[in-house]
């Protein structure tokens, strides 16, 4: 994971977060951003790298998910049988299963540059490297760990991928390494699927280093290389995905990002989201932030469960899914809705074609239960 993140640009993020130490952006974290566009929450917290877990500890609601410290300890440990002796398991693997014409390992290290480990530097080395390879001046086989940029929400996000080989057919490809192992060649499908999506913030990334220099994005697969433990073995196993609905995908939602310092500007100059702050403030100043909860939220998101009691409280559709929400254009109550199936309320005109709609659908229900 990155080891840290530059200040964010704007002085009005910062003094949101307070005084902790700015949590980095990671592929995981954009794919869940992107998973719900329409959440300014998610997009300021996420921008003002606030950690999102102390905060929903810090206002009684301790997230339920995340890997466990033995699947951790897996992955790293996979990890490292993988990069063990400059990388030996995945050339052989590029070899054997991808016909790769490779002999031995011709790694670069960018975990650091010069004995630095600051990300802007290990970025500026990422992209020279790229264009010297691109260009023909290099062979470089594996870059470890380089470092990439993506403008997220008007951010500035530094992504670290496992890796990235220029070996494979003559283009560039992502490589992620993952502890899930794959069972006569087939892995959980929701697992590859995550893993595809982080993978397309990568190489969306490496789109845009090439673009900044010039270079040809033709040199890169819209394919990214995923290696994971064979059958009920730590060997190493390789299949290439294709990212390219990924991609596709990921660009609409990025496009549709509100910019986190405008969003940020409409908190009260007293909000904080500093997680040393007592409940009360700290609850005031999120519930400032508009929030787009659906259910998918608990999979992927730290306040989840804060926002899901928020939406009960209010009555909210999109408490019963983003289908329901979607459904009810203009109608932000539940009870509102009851009411106009129930007749007490009339509905506006921005609401007449839900409440239409509503009512046609209780009046199917009464028959079906009158036909029971």
């Amino acid at each position: 994971m990155p080891s840290q993140q530059s200040e964010p640009p704007d002085d009005r993020l910062a003094r949101l977060r307070g005084p902790q130490p700015p949590q980095p952006y990671t592929a995981r974290k954009i794919t869940a951003l992107t998973a719900n566009p329409a959440c300014a929450r998610r997009a300021v917290l996420d921008a003002a790298g606030v950690d999102k877990a102390l905060l929903a500890q810090q206002v009684g609601y301790e997230p339920r998910f995340g890997q466990s410290p033995f699947a951790l300890a897996r992955e790293q440990a996979f990890h490292g049988l993988v990069k063990w002796g400059s990388y030996a398991e995945l050339i052989r693997l590029l070899r054997e299963q991808l016909s790769v014409p490779v002999a031995e390992a011709h790694v670069t290290d960018l975990n650091e540059v010069g004995g630095n480990t600051a990300l802007h530097l290990r970025e500026r080395e990422t992209r020279r490297l790229i264009a010297h390879v691109a260009s023909g001046q290099d062979v470089r086989l594996i870059l470890d760990r380089p470092v990439l940029t993506l403008e997220v929400a008007g951010q500035t996000a530094y992504l670290e991928p496992d890796a990235l080989t220029h070996r494979i057919e003559g283009k560039f490809h992502i490589v992620l390494i993952r502890s899930f192992a794959a069972i006569d060649g087939q892995a959980n499908p929701t697992a590859v699927a995550e893993a595809a999506k982080q993978a397309a913030v990568y190489v969306l990334a490496l789109h845009r280093a090439f673009e900044t220099a010039g270079l040809p994005t033709e040199q890169i697969s819209h394919e990214f290389l995923l290696v994971c433990p064979k059958d009920f073995s730590n060997r190493p196993y390789g299949r290439l995905i294709d990212l390219r609905q990924e991609l596709d995908a990921l660009q609409f939602q990025l496009s549709r990002l509100r910019r986190a310092e405008d969003l940020a500007a409409q908190l009260p100059e007293t909000a904080t989201l500093d997680t040393t702050r007592g409940a009360d403030e700290l609850s005031s100043s999120i519930e400032a932030l508009d929030a787009s909860y659906t259910p998918s939220c608990l999979s992927f998101c730290e306040m989840a469960r804060y926002c899901r009691d928020e939406a009960d409280g209010c009555a909210s559709p999109t408490r019963l899914g983003s289908g329901v929400r979607n459904d009810l254009p203009g109608i932000d109550s539940i009870r509102t809705a009851l009411d106009y199936v129930d007749g007490v309320a009339a509905p506006g005109e921005a609401e007449a074609e839900a409440a239409d709609l509503l009512r046609a659908a209780a009046r199917l229900r009464r028959l079906r239960r009158g036909a029971a």
